[in-house]
């Protein structure tokens, strides 16, 4: 058995506009995840093509021992908190698989991506067979609604209900934001439909784990997106040969900070 969510996350930018701020947030958000020989290790960073399918591969290795819940940590052996992600995207399409080498194929985690120029509002947008689908809980993430955001969490330089962006007059976004784009048809929107499989056979185990997954998932989603709108005005102008070359930077950076002492931050980064 495994548990699947579709997470939907409502966006006041364009589909072509996110392309950029995602790869940028991600970079920045894996900076902070770094350091005192855990975080984020960048093996191979990458264009791919697979018949039709064509963008960048990227495989990364994530160093969590700090990260893990308690229950986990007493049992699992030495070496077994390591995991390989490695995600292939073909925007808007995206696809990201996270294993562990430990538990081979007793734990997976799976997450897919349509990037849609809507609202939130397709069914299925993945293609699911009608009985899986059946059992898909749709989770709705709203950025602006502080009640989503754990207080250990939030930041108020990192609200979307507070910041105001001066490059593209965005923000804030009050309680009724989205029925204020929906009037308005011609403002930038965009919605990304995140469908998250999780697999964790362990006796005894297993459906807390995969829930305990599935809600640091929704953490990180919530938090990656409102970073990624509230830092809008640092990516909005840039393109993706920009990207590109941050990236080299970032893989730089990230070896330099995971041999440090300190964990620079908590920020969450986004699996593509």
């Amino acid at each position: 058995m495994v548990l699947i969510k579709e997470y939907r996350v409502v966006l006041p930018c364009s589909v072509e506009e996110y392309q950029v701020g995602q790869l940028y947030s991600v970079a920045e958000a894996s900076k902070n995840e770094t350091g005192g020989g855990e975080g984020i290790e960048v093996l191979k960073n990458e264009p791919y093509e697979n018949g039709e399918e064509k963008g960048q591969y990227t495989h990364k290795i994530y160093h969590l021992k700090s990260k893990v819940p308690g229950f986990v940590k007493m049992i699992a052996p030495e070496g077994a908190l390591v995991f390989h992600e490695k995600a292939w995207n073909a925007y808007p399409y995206c696809r990201t698989i996270v294993t562990n080498e430990y538990m081979k194929d007793d734990f997976f985690v799976k997450i897919e991506t349509w990037h849609k120029p809507d609202m939130g509002a397709l069914e299925n947008v993945h293609g699911l067979d009608p009985a899986t689908w059946k059992t898909v809980e749709v989770v709705p993430i709203d950025i602006a609604d502080r009640e989503q955001v754990s207080s250990s969490d939030y930041k108020p330089e990192e609200d979307p209900a507070l910041f105001h962006s001066l490059k593209t007059d965005r923000g804030p976004l009050g309680p009724n934001w989205k029925k204020e784009l929906m009037k308005s048809p011609d403002s930038p929107h965009m919605c990304a439909y995140k469908l998250v499989t999780v697999k964790f056979k362990w006796w005894g185990l297993q459906n807390k784990v995969e829930n305990f997954i599935h809600s640091q998932e929704k953490r990180i989603f919530t938090n990656f997106h409102r970073q990624l709108f509230c830092w809008i005005d640092g990516w909005v102008e840039l393109t993706m040969e920009d990207i590109r070359r941050m990236e080299d930077q970032t893989q730089k950076e990230l070896e330099e900070l995971r041999g440090k002492g300190q964990v620079r931050g908590t920020s969450a980064a986004d699996e593509q």
